[in-house]
């Protein structure tokens, strides 16, 4: 059975990261009202008879989302089963589930009812939830922690306390940089990192939809300057310990790729693949936080079961 779980939790997670890149392909490329306003069939067909680029990159994603669920489901309740022992297990089993389940809903919500711009942004958040929670689910069924000395790492309170903020700040990231792709603020500035090469701090002429691209702009730098700030602070701290050095130089690094593509959307105008990539390293890295999390809480529980 051990054997059968790392299989599933492998394929869960690769299954996860293209609902992740699906979800972000349908909004870059307009394709969200590409089976119209039908749910979960497209134009209210099982064969719909015109066949349109954006019939089948919505239709594609949804027959990968459906059956991620059902992968997603099977993998929940076989490691409730038979490694619920383990703490963090039955957590993370029902998180992944229902959050995949609330990303389908939101999506179809959205199909139906043409949901806000605001509404639409939480829905890759959503999807970045249950990746994780799949995610972190594969590195406890492969031992992670036994094999690279984190069962019984300690990690001192305040770097504890940093890394939850600094996590929950990722997400307003996250939701602002979603918010631009909704809002169809891409490329409303045409320059990188200011929005006007004439007047860079012109703040009070801005539009909305320039207001929300420096927003998240700013928002993103802060989030650059924090992880590298504290990833040296934290490699340096615990640099015998193979987790976290090891983890917070990969973290580091994310970060760096990740303002990289950024830039790069700008610069190559919004090339798909480029997009595409910015999603999937802040995916990555948001994960990598999120196992940090997790070894805090335990952190956490053991230190004060020593004390």
């Amino acid at each position: 059975m051990v054997r059968t779980l790392k299989w599933l939790s492998v394929v869960a997670s690769l299954g996860m990261v293209f609902v992740l890149i699906g979800g972000a392909l349908v909004t870059k490329t307009g394709s969200g009202m590409g089976c119209g306003d039908s749910w979960p069939l497209c134009e209210g067909q099982l064969f719909p008879e015109e066949i349109t680029p954006e019939l089948v990159i919505e239709l594609s994603h949804r027959l990968v989302s459906g059956i991620m669920g059902f992968v997603v489901l099977a993998l929940s309740i076989l490691s409730w089963l038979f490694i619920g022992h383990i703490r963090e297990v039955k957590f993370l089993a029902f998180m992944s589930s229902f959050f995949l389940l609330l990303q389908a809903l939101i999506g179809a919500a959205a199909v139906i009812w043409n949901q806000s711009d605001f509404i639409m942004a939480t829905h890759f958040g959503i999807s970045l939830i249950s990746f994780t929670a799949v995610f972190l689910l594969m590195l406890l069924i492969f031992e992670i922690d036994t094999k690279f000395d984190a069962d019984k790492l300690i990690i001192r309170k305040k770097h504890r306390i940093e890394i939850y903020w600094l996590t929950v700040y990722t997400v307003i990231v996250v939701y602002t940089g979603a918010l631009v792709r909704h809002a169809e603020a891409s490329m409303v500035c045409g320059n990188w990192p200011f929005c006007s090469n004439q007047n860079p701090l012109a703040f009070g002429n801005f539009s909305f939809d320039q207001w929300v691209q420096m927003g998240h702009r700013v928002a993103a730098a802060i989030l650059f300057i924090w992880t590298l700030i504290f990833a040296v602070r934290m490699v340096k701290q615990y640099r015998t310990n193979r987790i976290m050095s090891w983890g917070w130089v990969t973290t580091a690094t994310l970060i760096i790729l990740q303002v990289f593509f950024g830039a790069m959307v700008i610069v190559t105008m919004l090339n798909l693949g480029i997009a595409l990539m910015h999603a999937l390293i802040i995916s990555i890295y948001f994960a990598m936080l999120s196992y940090f999390i997790l070894l805090s809480s335990r952190s956490a529980k053991y230190e004060k079961g020593s004390g």
